[in-house]
């Protein structure tokens, strides 16, 4: 039973059902429900003629199950919603009218204000991307108690907040749209270099991430950043097939770019020169500016480092972070020098969401190595090995610390 054949589904069957009887949470554990039912039985026999009839009519008479164990108060409703069903809801394999796509309507309530981003990525892959809540725990190694508990909560918080399955109004559409494209961003990111964990990669999650942002692009074909962020994944994504070489972690500089995936840095690059300059440019536009030039680059020498240092420059003045300081460090220092580069991170080393990670230090230990100060970097080497929770990347980090022992007496 292949799941991509389910997955595009789940947002339309549950938007249906949510359009049709609010109750997000109940209507999304009908889904679910039909999933797995959907599994176990066609995993040994034919598949529907029409799977999403059969997904809504299962879902449907799971909620009718579940009005039907309720309270003598609840069972006139229920009475009304089985009529309702009768009436509206076609029987297995049979036909059904063409529905509103809800992907976005249902990503707009899943990355609602009043859940926590851990939430929404848990609550979008589930709703919306049709992952089972073992899938979702497993690619983020939590139990699957966490996990549920994790969701139960989201859902809560968006009834509590007395959400309804609408768009946002026109004033509150671009700040609901960027959450929806950040969520998806940390999708991707947890998928491309997993945050702890033996793997550095969890391909279902980018593979998820690309999906629901295709998704996401065909409803707003005309959105730049919606673009961009499609361009920057599919342009990193590329890389992945270079990423190791026998379990272990290559840094860009190392990996051999000839297995790279073409026909992705074609689509991204294409996607790029589309957008980029046609309209107001956003974050996910430069950084995906950025990944082409990395990506149509022969190897690092090659790479246009000015080009990327003054994109760079641009993305801190729309986006400023410690994140994209780090990264215009390295920049810096391809262009003017290791010293410069340096001299960049002292101006975030103070800064709290970046100097308990690991990412500073290890940035820090290659420009040292870049400067020729072996003692500086395989302490800094060290200092970063120690504050990952990634498998890989401690392993690569100790590696490269050893090759700058200081000499023994």
């Amino acid at each position: 039973m292949d799941p991509e054949l389910l997955r595009p589904l789940v947002p339309q069957v549950l938007g249906v059902l949510v359009r049709r009887y609010g109750q997000f949470e109940a209507c999304e554990d009908a889904v679910q429900e039909a999933l797995l039912a959907a599994v176990e039985q066609w995993a040994g026999g034919p598949v529907p003629d029409n799977p999403r009839a059969w997904l809504l009519t299962v879902a449907t008479r799971r909620l009718t199950d579940l009005w039907r164990s309720e309270s003598a108060r609840r069972r006139r409703e229920e009475t009304v919603a089985g009529q309702e069903v009768t009436q509206t809801v076609p029987g297995p394999g049979e036909d059904l009218a063409p529905e509103h796509d809800d992907t976005l309507r249902l990503l707009f309530l899943c990355c609602h204000p009043a859940v926590t981003p851990s939430s929404q990525v848990a609550l979008t892959l589930r709703a919306v991307g049709g992952l089972t809540t073992a899938e979702i725990a497993s690619a983020f190694l939590v139990p699957e108690a966490t996990m549920t508990r994790r969701i139960t909560r989201a859902k809560e918080s968006i009834a509590a907040a007395g959400s309804t399955f609408a768009e946002p109004s026109a004033e509150d559409w671009p700040a609901r749209l960027q959450v929806v494209l950040h969520v998806l961003y940390l999708i991707f990111n947890e998928g491309y270099t997993a945050s702890s964990g033996e793997q550095l990669h969890r391909v279902e999650l980018t593979a998820e991430a690309i999906r629901l942002t295709r998704a996401v692009r065909g409803l707003l074909p005309g959105d730049g950043e919606v673009a961009g962020l499609l361009a920057l994944m599919l342009l990193t994504d590329a890389r992945r097939p270079a990423r190791t070489r026998e379990g272990a972690l290559l840094p860009l500089a190392d990996q051999d770019r000839r297995l790279w995936t073409v026909p992705l840095i074609v689509e991204g690059v294409e996607l790029v020169s589309r957008t980029l300059g046609r309209g107001p440019v956003g974050p996910y536009q430069v950084q995906a500016a950025i990944a082409a030039l990395h990506d149509r680059a022969a190897s690092t020498e090659d790479t246009d480092w000015p080009q990327i240092l003054e994109l760079y420059g641009v993305l801190e003045e729309l986006a400023p972070s410690p994140v994209v300081t780090l990264n215009r460090a390295i920049a810096v220092a391809m262009v003017d020098g290791p010293a410069a580069g340096l001299a960049l991170l002292t101006t975030i080393e103070d800064d709290n969401r970046i100097k308990q990670g690991h990412r500073l230090d290890a940035v820090r230990a290659h420009l040292y190595e870049l400067s020729g100060d072996p003692v500086a970097a395989h302490a800094h080497y060290l200092r970063a090995a120690k504050r990952t929770s990634s498998v890989p990347e401690r392993r690569y980090l100790h590696a490269r610390a050893e090759m700058f022992l200081p000499a023994r007496r």
